[in-house]
């Protein structure tokens, strides 16, 4: 009688086996992939990278203590050079080459645009954009924002403008759909007082012109409310310094404030900044545990508010992971972010459900000094 033949399986060991089958699951589950797209090179590079240290050194800490439910968290950042076409096609490789679990961090709500289709589309979680324009707080089942919106913003600083009298508006925003979005916040605040705001439009990704900003003087501003990022933020406070003028100025958390401070240089005394997470010099446990991270990390510079918005996010994210059902699993994690409730970084708390995407309405108005800090 002929032996039955053995199949390849059956002649390896147990221990064989069992290596073959880890083997094949660490296979599906290497890692937590948190995808990024940022401006990482350009006019707006310190930004970027800025978010991306944040996240990075935060991401660190955890992996150093052994990662979450035995993965590591791999933080993969793409440059989009602060380009909208860019970022939705480094956010299709993300996802189809990355094989993110999630997206975090966009520098804007137009880096975002071209993104969260994909991210709905794949079932992904899109978390924490640095935005808080009204693109990124539609309905959506995968996108979750940690800071509070622009609308929340903007309606603070011009109550205090307002309180003290000012007439004329004067709103600095991109000429795009989402500069267009800002500008109207402003306008129907303004409405309800019988008001209207100037505008002045700038194009995306250019700079600006001497004559610019004599078209910008030539409408009286009592006030200039500015909504676009550091780089023509500064240029316009530069020139109106040089010309021996001095026009109240509040800007959006967008524009970066350390970005903006270290361009503006002395031109940049005197303006307010819009804060939407606590002080980065203040002395709540959330603020000391990512200073010490970015430390840890390497990071020589000084931790900025925009380090430690993206520090917080990174917290956010980690928790969620931990609550997950399911390691390294991006339907898991989207859920579990949708269930995560009240939650308390350590001195910043954030709040999230099925039915509420948006975490924080923190705002706090600072100003620059004159040695270049920003104290609120």
């Amino acid at each position: 009688m002929l032996a039955a033949k053995k199949s390849p399986l059956s002649v390896l060991s147990p221990l064989c086996l069992s290596l073959l089958f880890f083997a094949g699951a660490g296979h599906a589950q290497k890692a937590w992939v948190v995808g990024q797209s940022a401006p990482l090179s350009g006019g707006n590079a310190s930004f970027g990278r800025d978010i991306q240290d944040g996240a990075q050194a935060y991401f660190k800490s955890v992996n150093a203590k052994g990662g979450v439910g035995g993965l590591p968290i791999e933080l993969v950042s793409l440059d989009d050079k602060n380009d909208r076409k860019l970022a939705g096609a480094n956010t299709q490789k993300l996802l189809e080459t990355n094989d993110a679990v999630a997206l975090f961090g966009f520098a804007s709500a137009t880096l975002s645009l071209d993104a969260m289709p994909q991210a709905e589309k794949a079932g992904v979680l899109f978390f924490a954009p640095f935005s808080g324009a009204n693109p990124v707080r539609k309905a959506s089942p995968v996108v979750f924002t940690l800071r509070a919106s622009y609308g929340d913003e903007l309606e603070k600083m011009l109550a205090f403008w307002t309180g003290l009298g000012i007439k004329q508006v004067v709103v600095v925003h991109y000429d795009d759909e989402v500069g267009k979005q800002n500008l109207a916040v402003v306008t129907d605040y303004l409405a309800k007082q019988d008001k209207k705001p100037a505008a002045f439009a700038l194009q995306r990704n250019t700079k600006v012109s001497e004559a610019q900003v004599s078209q910008l003087l030539k409408l009286k501003p009592d006030v200039i409310i500015n909504t676009v990022l550091s780089g023509p933020a500064s240029e316009i406070s530069k020139q109106i310094v040089a010309q021996g003028k001095f026009i109240p100025t509040s800007s959006l958390s967008f524009v970066g404030a350390q970005q903006y401070i270290e361009a503006a240089a002395e031109a940049g005394a005197g303006v307010s900044i819009s804060q939407v997470v606590p002080n980065a010099s203040s002395s709540l446990p959330v603020v000391k545990e990512c200073a010490k991270a970015l430390k840890d990390a390497g990071v020589s510079q000084a931790m900025n508010s925009t380090h430690l918005e993206s520090c917080i996010g990174a917290k956010v994210l980690t928790e969620a992971m931990r609550r997950s059902k399911k390691p390294g699993d991006a339907k898991a994690l989207l859920a579990a972010m949708g269930s995560l409730g009240s939650y308390d970084t350590g001195g910043f708390t954030v709040t999230y459900t099925a039915n509420q995407h948006h975490g924080s309405k923190y705002v706090e108005l600072g100003m620059v000094t004159r040695d270049g800090k920003l104290r609120n």
